[in-house]
C-alpha cells in the first residue's frame, strides 16, 4: 500500500506535544542520575495491564540500579504518543505496550526495534496463536504480554431465570433468547459499547465471525457487504434492541448487579469467582446450536516492544525479557494478570482459584487478530460510522454496509 496511515496520524497530531499525550518529553529515555543509577521511561496501557507490570518493576530496578518512570495512558493516547515518539531521533520511551492491530502501521513507519537482533526470541510456553502478529519475516518485533481476548460476560441469575445455565449458552440463538426474556422481565438484555467506532466494531466482530464473515478477504480487501456480514448485522440490531449502549465500567457493573444480562467483555475487566454474580465464557462461534462453529474470539492482546529510537535498547530488552519470564508472569495472576502462557493458564493451583482461566486459555488458542493492515484505524472509523447509522435507523442494513464497502474500497485503493 502506498498509503501511510501512521504518517497521516502524525501529520494531524504534530501540533501536540508528547506531554499532552501523557509522555515525558523528547529527551533521552535513559539518563544517569547523580547517584549513578539509570532512569528509563515506559509507556503502558492504563488499568490492570499497567498495574501488573508496575508490581514487577521494583525487583528489576534494584538488580539493575534503574529507576523506571511509568506513563499510564488510555488506548488512544498510547497509540498516538508512541507514534509521535517515533518521529524523534532520540526517543522518550524505552519500552512500550502495543495493541496487535497497530503492528502493520508501526512496521511501515519503523517504530519498533528488531528484538531478534537484540537477542530476544519467543519461547514454546507462549500460546503459539498469540504470536502470529509478532513477527516481520522471521524476526520478532513484539512479545504478547497480556492475553486479552473477547469473552461473553453474563449475569448468572438472569441466565438461569431464562432457563439456561452459563455453560449451556452454546450459540448466538441462545444469547438472543436469553436477552429477549430478560427484557420481557423488565431488565436490560444485551449491552454494547457505542461510545466510539473502535468499541462498536470490536464488540461486533465475534458475532460477525460466528456467521462465517470477516471485514477483509485474504488480500485485505473489504468484505463488509457480504451475505454473512448482512446476516450478522441484522442479528446484531435485533440483539442490541434488547438492551442499550453503555461504557465499559457501567456495562460491567450493570451485568454484575443484574440490571443487565449480557455483553462482550475482556478478562481484564472482571474476575469471576464461585460466589460472584457474573461469569463469562468463550463464545462458541455458532450462530445456531446446529450450525458450523467458527473461530470467533477476538484478540485484544497487549504486546511489549522496544522503540527503534530508544536510547537504551539493550537494557530495555532485558526489561522485556524479565517481564516476559514465565515465573514473573505467573506471579501477576493473583493481581489480575492474564499471561499468554500455558504454564500460567493451565496451572492446577491457578485453575483451582480462578477456573475461568481454562476458558481464557481455550479462547487464546483459537483467537483471531483484527486485520494487520496499516489502514485499520481509518477502516474501523469508517465501518463504525456506518454501523452507527444503521443502529440509529438513519440507514437500512444494506444501505449502510454498501456505503461502507464503497468508502473502504476507496480507502484501500489509495
Amino acid at each position: 500500500m502506498k498509503r501511510k496511515s501512521l504518517c497521516m496520524i502524525l501529520a494531524g497530531m504534530m501540533a501536540l506535544s508528547l506531554t499532552a499525550c501523557g509522555g515525558n518529553g523528547g529527551g533521552d529515555s535513559a539518563e544517569a542520575s547523580a547517584d549513578g543509577s539509570t532512569t528509563m521511561s515506559i509507556a503502558l496501557r492504563g488499568g490492570v495491564y499497567a498495574d501488573v507490570i508496575k508490581e514487577c518493576l521494583p525487583a528489576f530496578e534494584e538488580e539493575h540500579n534503574v529507576t523506571i518512570d511509568v506513563q499510564e495512558l488510555s488506548e488512544e493516547d498510547l497509540h498516538t504518543s508512541v507514534a509521535l515518539n517515533a518521529t524523534s531521533a532520540e526517543g522518550a520511551y524505552d519500552l512500550v505496550m502495543v495493541d496487535g492491530s497497530w503492528m502493520a502501521e508501526y512496521t511501515e513507519a519503523g517504530v519498533l526495534a528488531n528484538l531478534s537482533d537484540l537477542g530476544y526470541e519467543l519461547d514454546d510456553d507462549i500460546i503459539e496463536a498469540t504470536t502470529s502478529i509478532c513477527y516481520v519475516d522471521d524476526s520478532v518485533y513484539l512479545a504478547p504480554y497480556y492475553g486479552n481476548v473477547t469473552v461473553l460476560m453474563m449475569n448468572k441469575a438472569n441466565v438461569e431465570e431464562a432457563g439456561y445455565t452459563v455453560d449451556s449458552v452454546d450459540s448466538l440463538e441462545a444469547v438472543l433468547d436469553i436477552c429477549e426474556q430478560a427484557k420481557a422481565n423488565g431488565k436490560n438484555g444485551f449491552l454494547y459499547r457505542g461510545d466510539n467506532q473502535n468499541n462498536l466494531v470490536v464488540d461486533f466482530l465475534p458475532i460477525l465471525l460466528s456467521y462465517g464473515g470477516w471485514v477483509v478477504d485474504e488480500e485485505n480487501q473489504p468484505t463488509v457487504n457480504s451475505d454473512e456480514f448482512i446476516d450478522a448485522m441484522n442479528y446484531y440490531v435485533e440483539l442490541i434492541g434488547t438492551g442499550e449502549a453503555q461504557v465499559k465500567d457501567d456495562l460491567v457493573a450493570s451485568i454484575d448487579n443484574g440490571t443487565a444480562t449480557m455483553g462482550v467483555a475482556w478478562p481484564g475487566w472482571y474476575t469471576p469467582t464461585a460466589d460472584s454474580a457474573a461469569d463469562y465464557i468463550a463464545m462458541s462461534g455458532k450462530a445456531t446450536s446446529d450450525a458450523e462453529a467458527f473461530a470467533s474470539n477476538v484478540y485484544g492482546i497487549w504486546c511489549l516492544g522496544v522503540p527503534e529510537n530508544s536510547q537504551n535498547k539493550e537494557l530495555a530488552t532485558e526489561l522485556l525479557s524479565y517481564l516476559m519470564d514465565k515465573d514473573v508472569q505467573y506471579s501477576t495472576v493473583e493481581s489480575g494478570g492474564v499471561p499468554c502462557r500455558y504454564s500460567s493458564l493451565q496451572d492446577e493451583e491457578v485453575l483451582a482459584k480462578y477456573p475461568q482461566y481454562e476458558v481464557v486459555c481455550k479462547a487464546l488458542e483459537t483467537g483471531v487478530y483484527r486485520p494487520v493492515i496499516a489502514e485499520w484505524t481509518e477502516f474501523y472509523t469508517t465501518l463504525g460510522s456506518e454501523m452507527d447509522n444503521i443502529i440509529n435507523g438513519a440507514k437500512t442494513v444494506e444501505e449502510g454496509l454498501n456505503d461502507a464497502q464503497t468508502e473502504l474500497e476507496e480507502l484501500m485503493a489509495r
